[in-house]
């Protein structure tokens, strides 16, 4: 059974930093493109950072320049490290992971991170 499992969000003050991570397993990981996202309330879940199975990163407008996203293989891990956080950043943080080829998606449960200004 596949799971992803998040940990690392929590409260922070604006400026301050957390770092997310999201453990995979009963996947091969290295086969998987793994992605960052959000949900605050009231609003659309959407992308925050995704990287791909080759490491290659991609981060959306609002956070390039302070959040990165990492994998390690060895570890089945995908990490978000974000740096200078904001109120507007506060929302549900959820993993994903997206085969190659076929496209299948598994969702990791969430964690909540929430920064008070």
């Amino acid at each position: 059974q596949v799971q992803l499992v998040e940990s690392g969000g929590g409260l922070v003050q604006a400026g301050g930093s957390l770092t997310l991570s999201c453990v995979a397993s009963a996947i091969t990981f290295s086969m998987y493109h793994m992605g960052w996202y959000r949900q605050a309330p009231g609003k659309e879940r959407e992308l925050v950072a995704r990287i791909t199975s080759g490491g290659n990163p991609y981060y959306v407008d609002s956070v390039k320049g302070r959040f990165t996203i990492s994998r390690d293989s060895a570890e089945n891990t995908v990490y978000l490290r974000m740096n200078n956080l904001k109120p507007e950043d506060t929302a549900v943080y959820y993993c994903s992971a997206k085969r190659t080829i076929t496209a299948v998606t598994y969702w990791g449960q969430g964690t909540q991170v929430t920064v008070s200004s």
